[in-house]
């Protein structure tokens, strides 16, 4: 497989959504019936296409090689009649198409999957109440959206996105979303302790799939109600046994902490009936079996993880192994939001965000694959190289738009590469404006 066979995979997932637009426009039968300068494909072209630009520069760029006179104006009016679905569907469809003619990449026969969650500053919109932060201080005020990924660290492309506004972001309902609609069969899935639930561990155990889990060691995590070692490092074997009953019987099981959990109604939890006045009913029990992991990290910290993945294939190293790959979907974030681009918003419209926050995550996936079948040759050294993920990006466009072509585009991308410098360790600075804060309209790059 080479460029020109991935570049064809996504034009004809572009193709077969534009066969029935009526699913993807605000009036069915209405818009992108009659024949415009800015049809549907030609549309969608031009919205994966955009990068850091203003709107009049892009559409001056993208159209400018065909001698149209499509103007900012139409891009706008014509971008309004296009719901956001389109590209999500696009995402999806392209994956799928993808792996029908690669092989699968796995550790085990699993794929190895993680789900994390990234802020989004958007242009600022008072009317999106939801999303909407005045600022305090002398700040600026600003709008926020919460992205939750789940994302394939083998592969490095992500498989699917919910995005919700900050206010009413909710991580673990949108994972067990993704989880549910997820068509993957086998797979162990990394998360960090904001996913940390019973609810969340039986999603994904009901779904068929593995997990490894950092969970909290304080209080209000799943370790507080534990009886555990006291030891720094050790595995323990847990059978839990959940439920809502609240009986004098049950009361006397809940003493044996590593075996019997009350879940009040005002937890979620799934898979057990809310009780409610039901008096005398038999308990209704849910059985969960995972392992508590305490592993040292370094000489000073130590992490708690849960798993249920079999003691006798993955001991305490391999796990401690396995949950570093997760890092791997919090690069990919930064990758996204500056070299892909995915901060450079071209409107306001909670809708038109919402189009290219999906747009962005297909021109990533479809520089991850054409990237994976790129043949690096480099001399001896000490350090393996990898191509540069920047030139990548900027090439990829330049083929999807029709500027380049195979085989030219993959002897670019293999003359620019980076070396790979491995446990490098950084102190990790977060704000929550300054990172993914959007690109004021006014300071675009010309």
């Amino acid at each position: 497989m080479d460029a020109a066979c991935v570049k064809q995979s996504l034009l004809n997932q572009i193709q077969d959504l534009s066969e029935h637009p009526e699913l993807y426009c605000r009036n069915p039968g209405r818009d992108f019936t009659r024949k415009r300068k800015l049809p549907f494909c030609t549309l969608i072209h031009f919205i994966l296409n955009m990068h850091g630009g203003s709107l009049t520069n892009e559409v001056l760029d993208y159209f400018c090689c065909e001698g149209s006179n499509v103007s900012p104006s139409a891009v706008v009016q014509m971008r309004d009649k296009l719901k956001a679905g389109v590209f999500k569907d696009l995402l999806i469809g392209f994956n799928s198409r993808m792996e029908e003619i690669t092989p699968t990449r796995t550790e085990n026969g699993l794929r190895i999957l993680a789900v994390d969650g990234t802020e989004i500053q958007t242009p600022t919109d008072p009317d999106d109440a939801d999303s909407y932060y005045p600022g305090t201080n002398g700040q600026k005020p600003y709008n926020m959206i919460h992205l939750t990924a789940l994302y394939d660290l083998l592969q490095r492309t992500y498989l699917d996105v919910v995005v919700q506004k900050s206010k009413n972001q909710h991580e673990r309902k949108a994972l067990i979303q993704m989880i549910e609609a997820s068509p993957i069969q086998k797979s162990l899935l990394i998360a960090d302790r904001g996913y940390e639930s019973y609810n969340t561990l039986a999603h994904i155990h009901e779904r068929g799939w593995f997990y490894l889990m950092r969970i909290k060691d304080g209080k209000n995590g799943i370790v507080s109600a534990l009886d555990v070692p006291d030891a720094d490092e050790f595995d323990l074997d847990i059978s839990m046994n959940l439920t809502r009953s609240y009986t004098v019987a049950t009361k006397e099981l809940f003493k044996d902490r590593n075996h019997y959990r009350f879940v009040p109604n005002n937890v979620n939890f799934d898979y057990l009936p809310r009780l409610n006045g039901c008096y005398g009913a038999e308990p209704a029990f849910y059985n969960l079996q995972y392992r508590i992991v305490r592993v040292r990290i370094s000489e000073d910290l130590l992490e708690t993880l849960v798993t249920n993945l079999p003691a006798d294939q993955y001991p305490p190293d391999k796990l401690k192994e396995l949950y570093a790959l997760r890092w791997g979907i919090e690069t990919s974030f930064r990758s996204l939001k500056y070299t892909v681009g995915l901060l450079s918003f071209h409107s306001k419209k909670a809708e038109c965000i919402l189009q290219e926050v999906f747009a962005s995550l297909v021109i990533y996936n479809f520089t991850e694959w054409i990237t994976a079948q790129v043949i690096i040759r480099k001399p001896v050294s000490k350090h393996v190289y990898k191509v540069n993920f920047t030139v990548a990006v900027h090439m990829c466009r330049k083929l999807l738009a029709g500027k380049m072509h195979p085989p030219d585009v993959e002897t670019m991308i293999a003359k620019y590469t980076v070396p790979v410098r491995p446990n490098r360790k950084y102190e990790r600075r977060l704000s929550k404006r300054k990172n993914g804060a959007a690109i004021n309209f006014t300071y675009r790059i010309a």
